[in-house]
């Protein structure tokens, strides 16, 4: 859908020192920030001759500047602004123009749509200051179904096994797919058979076409331990790029807040256990499947 918004940097990630290149599915697209810090978006093509603004420089006056032929484009409109040996600006048609693409910033991200007119999306605006990009050679609808069905193939919260067994179904909420999960602490005797103790939760929030996910881990006294936002992203090649935030609660427990102060408390993995992935069992990603259907009754496309 062209409305959908992708994000598809953290802000960290977005400079005007050089343009980053970045990909929505097989469609390559180039970020920079301009001179008021603006992040910007472009096609990573120069109309020109086709090659990659981002093996390109940003100018002094903020836009970016082709590396093959000097071709200049400002980011606001896409337009050509100057091209080496043709000084004129009136001469420069309003057809030479590189797609543009709109920016949305918050929360530490850089989200980009194909719709310039559509509405900024509503995120909520917390610090998370441990963050992280990683590529996973796994496509966007894979990935999605593991996180429903085995997140502990994606990512790892020190001390803490997440369970098969579901607090909650996965069912819609305010246009979000969410549900809740038992987890538990690693402790010397796990594991074990079976146990009917579950001291903590991994609540997820996904939105339905992009998988973007808020993860809350909460103790049984509903404290709040970590909180992790995922925003995965199709890439080209079948390949998943994966940017990640961050933020252990305010109130920790005393063990729990030594384990989760002392040690970087996540990592999100760049490789997936290939084996595991294979006589993975789908569970929740059948849920997430019909649910998604439901609220987009048209085939979903990750690129229009």
């Amino acid at each position: 859908m062209e409305s959908t918004w992708w994000a598809v940097a953290r802000s960290e990630e977005v400079t005007g020192d050089r343009p980053l290149s970045v990909d929505i599915g097989d469609r390559p697209v180039v970020l920079w920030r301009d001179l008021n810090g603006q992040a910007r978006a472009l096609e990573d093509r120069c109309p020109h001759r086709r090659a990659p603004l981002s093996l390109g420089c940003i100018r002094k006056e903020g836009w970016i500047q082709c590396g093959y032929h000097g071709w200049s484009y400002d980011g606001e409109t896409g337009r050509v602004r100057e091209i080496p040996n043709l000084k004129n600006e009136q001469r420069f048609s309003a057809v030479y123009r590189a797609e543009r693409f709109a920016v949305h910033e918050a929360a530490g991200f850089v989200r980009i749509s194909q719709d310039t007119e559509a509405r900024p999306p509503q995120t909520a605006a917390i610090d998370m200051p441990l963050s992280g990009t990683v590529h996973v050679a796994l496509d966007h609808d894979r990935y999605l179904a593991a996180l429903f069905d085995e997140p502990g193939l994606l990512l790892s919260i020190v001390g803490v096994h997440f369970t098969t067994y579901l607090m909650s179904e996965l069912h819609q909420q305010d246009g979000q797919l969410v549900m809740e999960r038992s987890c538990q602490w690693k402790r010397p005797h796990w594991p074990a058979a079976f146990s009917s103790d579950y001291p903590l939760t991994l609540n997820s929030s996904t939105e339905p076409m992009t998988g973007e996910t808020a993860l809350l881990l909460r103790d049984r006294d509903f404290r709040e331990l970590l909180s992790v936002r995922l925003a995965p992203v199709p890439a080209g090649r079948g390949v998943t790029a994966v940017r990640w935030r961050a933020v252990r609660g305010a109130d920790l427990p005393k063990l729990a807040g030594r384990v989760l102060r002392w040690l970087n408390p996540i990592k999100v993995h760049a490789t997936v256990d290939g084996a595991a992935l294979r006589t993975l069992k789908p569970t929740a990603s059948v849920v997430f499947d019909d649910l998604r259907r439901a609220l987009y009754p048209s085939p979903a496309q990750s690129v229009a």
